[in-house]
């Protein structure tokens, strides 16, 4: 097995891309393997790594078509859709809760208090 080659922060040579690079230029890997990598060194712990992948090999990303619209459009939806009341919710539901903050909080809450409200704040 071949090692990869390594370098330093901002020391890569022209002609490599990471993937966020290749995808604000409009490309995508394409299936090849990572051809170098790059370590940012930090303090008291290990290097942060990036991969590197050669620009000459990438290809362009394939166009959205409709249904691949529509499906994020219905998986959009399902995120933001509560499983309790089955309410649009507006916002992304957190995964951490599993349903909409109206339906989360609704029952711990005292008569008239609100989600935010403390025994210690001043009113």
């Amino acid at each position: 097995m071949a090692t990869l080659p390594v370098y330093r922060w901002r020391l890569a040579p022209d002609g490599y891309a990471t993937r966020r690079q290749l995808r604000a230029a409009g490309l995508r890997p394409g299936g090849q393997d990572v051809a170098a990598q790059l370590e940012r060194p930090r303090r008291r712990r290990g290097p942060l790594v990036a991969y590197l992948y050669r620009i000459d090999r990438a290809k362009p990303v394939r166009p959205m078509t409709p249904a691949r619209w529509a499906a994020l459009a219905k998986a959009n939806a399902a995120r933001r859709t509560c499983p309790e009341c089955r309410r649009d919710a507006g916002y992304v539901i957190p995964p951490s809760l599993g349903m909409c903050s109206a339906c989360a909080f609704s029952d711990n809450a005292p008569e008239g208090a609100s989600w935010n409200s403390s025994p210690h704040t001043v009113r």
